[in-house]
């Protein structure tokens, strides 16, 4: 009944959404003389404020329609290439004016919450040498239950490999954050039955291989509880207004409400600037901000099965480094990897996946030559810096950016 009271809650909350909006508009407009007045920038943030608190937030666009190549500005065009019920597996095409010979580089997007547009920043800096493709998950509230039976965890590996033999022998693959698991088992198990449709390539960002190594509070809270206090707390029914009518999910307004619990200080004092800013009239500033949580407060439900099954596989059981885990019946064994290159990539400061969580799945490949194992710790960044940001752009990136291509 929680989505429902969720639903209720929404809907109750329009008119006032509404009546903030109007405000807004009102005390903003360049003919209300109290526009120019502190007082009525003060009216008009607080009404934003009070709007964007009480907003459904849709799934964000990538808004990459253009690259910079060779200083020449390029076209941007995304195109389902392939689609399954529960992901669009979405290439960036490129308009070069010339044929290029870039890697071809398979994006995993996390399923944990946000959509994959998470990883704007990270396809934005791999754009100009690379050919994108990102795996773009489906809101589990979207999809009908005639689509098939709910999607876990053995599903997702599965999706992985289909990708994989879609996009040929000669890609790369990244996997940020949770997808390293996945993305490990999708390699071992391509690797194991032929390993000529195996990725050249695997990159691991700041992803929970093994977190019995250097626990972080979000591993030892998964760890303590059990998969029946999981389904008790969080689970829910998707209400019959949404094409997944009846699907058993772990909603995204409950992701989020654990997202924003784990800094909830900062967030609070991120609101407080952003009505500074909109009352000095610093436009600039309030758009980032703007920018920032619009893409933060856009969350998917993830099918019950998934989350259930990753809590049990990744966190309590530990079954990728235990050697335990059989996924449809094959058993997930990270030494039949021989040929797919491998880097890791750890943040100093990721209080997510901790340090060496990572590192871990360079110990599990103990059958791939020593040339092709390369690792990165990036100093004082945490666990969102690896993939987005400076740092990710001007440090990290080269170091993905060579490792591809010393592996092609």
């Amino acid at each position: 009944m929680l989505y429902h009271f969720y639903d209720m809650q929404q809907t109750m909350l329009s008119p006032v959404r509404l009546a903030a909006e109007t405000v807004q508009h009102m005390f903003s407009h360049p003919l209300m003389p109290m526009s120019y007045t502190r007082m009525g920038r003060a009216m008009a943030a607080g009404a934003e404020m009070l709007e964007r608190a009480t907003r459904r937030y849709g799934k964000p666009a990538f808004r990459l329609d253009q690259v910079t190549i060779d200083g020449v500005e390029c076209p941007v065009v995304e195109e389902v290439v392939h689609t399954k019920p529960f992901c669009d597996l979405l290439h960036f095409d490129r308009a070069t004016p010339t044929t290029r010979d870039d890697p071809k580089v398979l994006v995993v997007a996390p399923m944990s919450g946000h959509y994959a547009t998470l990883l704007r920043g990270t396809v934005e800096a791999l754009l100009p040498d690379h050919d994108v493709y990102v795996t773009d998950w489906v809101n589990a509230a979207l999809v009908p239950l005639v689509e098939g039976p709910p999607f876990d965890l053995d599903a997702y590996v599965d999706y992985l490999i289909e990708f994989l033999e879609v996009l040929g022998p000669e890609t790369h693959i990244i996997a940020v954050c949770q997808p390293s698991v996945p993305v490990m088992a999708a390699v071992s198990l391509m690797s194991a039955d032929d390993g000529a449709l195996a990725p050249r390539s695997m990159t691991l960002m700041g992803g929970p291989v093994d977190t019995r190594v250097n626990p972080t509070k979000v591993n030892e809270l998964a760890a303590e509880r059990s998969i029946e206090w999981f389904e008790r707390s969080v689970l829910s029914t998707v209400p019959a207004n949404y094409p997944g009518f009846m699907r058993r999910v772990y909603p995204g307004f409950l992701q989020l409400s654990g997202f924003m619990s784990m800094n909830l200080d900062r967030h609070v004092g991120s609101a407080m600037k952003q009505f500074q800013h909109l009352v000095r009239g610093d436009g600039l500033s309030a758009q980032g901000h703007r920018e920032f949580y619009d893409e933060y407060l856009s969350v998917m439900d993830l099918d019950a099965a998934f989350y259930l099954q990753t809590i049990k596989v990744a966190f309590q059981d530990h079954d990728l480094p235990r050697g335990t885990w059989v996924s449809r019946g094959r058993k997930v064994d990270p030494s039949a990897i021989r040929n797919t290159a491998l880097l890791t990539v750890e943040g100093e400061l990721d209080d997510i996946s901790g340090v060496g969580q990572t590192y871990a799945a360079h110990v599990l490949c103990n059958n791939l030559p020593s040339d092709k194992h390369r690792h990165w710790l990036q100093k004082n960044v945490g666990h969102y810096g690896i993939f987005n940001g400076k740092r990710w752009r001007n440090e990290i990136m080269p170091q993905v950016r060579g490792f591809i291509r010393d592996n092609r």
